[in-house]
């Protein structure tokens, strides 16, 4: 469980600079120049995953809850919910009339959707903690940038690619998961 711990922290850790250590990234982008601040940046969210992956795989599952079988279906609605989310902050779509940051909110609904079908003590860790920082960091990005100013609508041809290429990745994702989580995603 420790190094699932020190993953997620690590991940919480590293994106939150920007957002609360400005001087902090503006000193680092000095010293190595923008490229090297990114690279800086990667190799230590790529560390988180690997914490996180190794983490997760190496924490024997220690059931805290059980939820009713209706919640894995309700986990993946929000799963879809999430990647329509997280896909927008990538294409124009609509849904930026209605989330600042589909971004963040589309990995604290894939969080949610997560401790719905997990009830074990590192699900709590790994989802609970990532969903934690999603909330924290939109709030402390809200408050740094003040008034949100809502992108123009997209044409709906533009849109449906977005939505197209999140469901092609979406299918990805859910045929991979027993390869990267070590668990299928729709168990038998």
């Amino acid at each position: 469980m420790t190094l699932l711990i020190i993953g997620v922290l690590l991940w919480a850790f590293v994106h939150l600079v920007p957002t609360i250590a400005g001087p902090l990234k503006q000193s680092m982008t000095g010293q190595l120049g923008q490229n090297g601040y990114k690279g800086v940046f990667s190799l230590l969210i790529v560390a988180a995953l690997v914490l996180i992956v190794l983490g997760w795989r190496s924490t024997p599952e220690q059931f805290l809850y059980v939820l009713p079988p209706w919640s894995r279906t309700l986990g993946l609605v929000l799963m879809i919910l999430s990647f329509l989310l997280l896909g927008a902050a990538h294409h124009p779509t609509r849904i930026k009339q209605f989330f600042r940051h589909p971004m963040l909110s589309g990995v604290f609904v894939w969080s949610v959707s997560h401790l719905l079908m997990n009830g074990t003590a590192r699900a709590l860790v790994l989802f609970g903690g990532l969903g934690l920082w999603a909330v924290v960091e939109i709030i402390l990005i809200n408050r740094r940038e003040g008034l949100y100013i809502k992108p123009d609508t997209p044409a709906l041809g533009e849109e449906l690619k977005g939505f197209f290429i999140s469901g092609i990745i979406f299918g990805v994702v859910l045929f991979l998961h027993p390869y990267f989580a070590g668990v299928a995603a729709f168990p038998r």
